[in-house]
């Protein structure tokens, strides 16, 4: 029997954010016999995701993180690459790509994957120097260009690339019936949270600045003063957690915000919501805004989250710089009636994962074969 086409996915941090949420989905979508999926991820992650690949025939290679010694960490990609013999490496780590696909080149991987997954902030200083320092050493050592949205695309690569069709766009598709509206579902959670009849709004998001969670905060507040019955549910966890708790607590909303953590069961947890809320500083295609779209609830995107994302009716954008209150006014005011028919509309906007996995064979397939060296 034919081996199938291996290709190694380099995540990194593995933290029950969007960009393994997207691979993942991936991963159990392709035809495993024909194209498998083996990873790289740091040896300090929270999560393991070794059990569930290992179940589907893959392998978890883990490596230092680059961010407590960056040579170590290439070398660990270097020795799995050349000890293996990967033809194909996909990395998935946005602008630190420059150091994996570096290892890649050293390794002799002749198709050498980068796919940009985000953009940048004007308030994350630092971050930003490191991203736009290493930009170009990502491109430098990548043969081929994905990015999860055109905005993507365009901050990563530049217009012209984008236009000139040298990158190729990777939406960030779910399994649509997964995430479809249950109201059974939705009894039973809302009882285990000890939710009645709440007015839900519900968040997914890692606590960092990206994601703006003080903003949330700010605008939970005044969502509560027009109508107190109102419920937070924060699903995530990460560095600026606990800042985020002690804000609640100063505010006087202990009682109606929830802090459920890392879930794996976030599928099911929109189902209890009313409302999905993200106000992020910046994004490149949020998998969570696909996701509460196809268990057709209402949502509010900040307008720093790409138009892109607009893939439904049900989609509507604010600008962060109108304040809390307005954001706080058009929650309120939005229309709170789910639709359960928005499939379709995600279906012709090429979010249905099955189809868009045959795809993304496809190209591995075709790269397998014809993979070259770029320098």
């Amino acid at each position: 029997m034919t081996e199938p086409i291996r290709v190694l996915q380099i995540l990194g941090i593995v933290a029950g954010g969007g960009v393994e949420a997207v691979i993942m989905n991936y991963y159990e979508h392709i035809d495993r016999t024909k194209v498998q999926f083996d990873f790289i991820v740091h040896n300090d992650n929270k999560i393991d995701i070794t059990p569930k690949v290992e179940a589907m025939g893959g392998r978890v290679y883990k490596v230092t993180p680059y961010y407590k010694n960056p040579v170590a960490f290439m070398y660990g990609i270097y020795k799995v690459i050349r000890n293996h013999h990967y033809r194909i490496v996909h990395s998935n780590m946005n602008t630190l790509s420059a150091f994996s696909l570096f290892a890649a080149w050293a390794a002799g991987a002749p198709v050498r994957i980068l796919h940009n997954h985000s953009t940048s902030s004007p308030g994350e200083t630092k971050r930003n120097i490191m991203k736009f320092m290493l930009r170009p050493f990502a491109r430098l050592f990548a043969t081929h260009y994905f990015a999860c949205s055109r905005l993507a695309g365009e901050w990563m690569y530049g217009k012209n690339m984008v236009d000139s069709g040298k990158v190729t766009i990777i939406n960030n598709a779910i399994d649509l019936e997964k995430y479809a509206f249950n109201s059974h579902k939705r009894k039973i959670l809302r009882k285990g949270l000890g939710l009645t009849d709440e007015f839900v709004i519900g968040h997914v998001g890692r606590f960092m600045f990206q994601k703006n969670h003080e903003f949330l905060i700010d605008v939970f507040a005044e969502a509560c003063k027009k109508n107190p019955h109102m419920v937070l549910l924060l699903i995530g966890d990460g560095p600026l957690r606990s800042a985020v708790e002690e804000k609640v607590k100063k505010l006087g909303l202990t009682d109606h915000v929830k802090f459920l953590g890392l879930r794996n069961d976030v599928q099911d947890l929109y189902n209890v919501m009313d409302i999905f809320v993200l106000p992020s500083h910046y994004e490149g295609l949020p998998v969570v805004g696909v996701e509460a779209q196809a268990n057709g609830l209402p949502c509010l995107f900040s307008t720093k989250v790409t138009k892109e994302t607009h893939l439904t009716h049900l989609a509507q954008f604010l600008d962060l710089s109108t304040g809390a209150s307005k954001w706080a006014e058009r929650i309120v005011s939005m229309k709170h009636e789910r639709n359960e028919e928005v499939g379709e509309e995600l279906r012709q906007a090429g979010f249905e994962i099955n189809k868009e996995a045959r795809n993304l064979m496809k190209f591995y397939t075709k790269l397998s074969t014809g993979g070259h060296m770029k320098m």
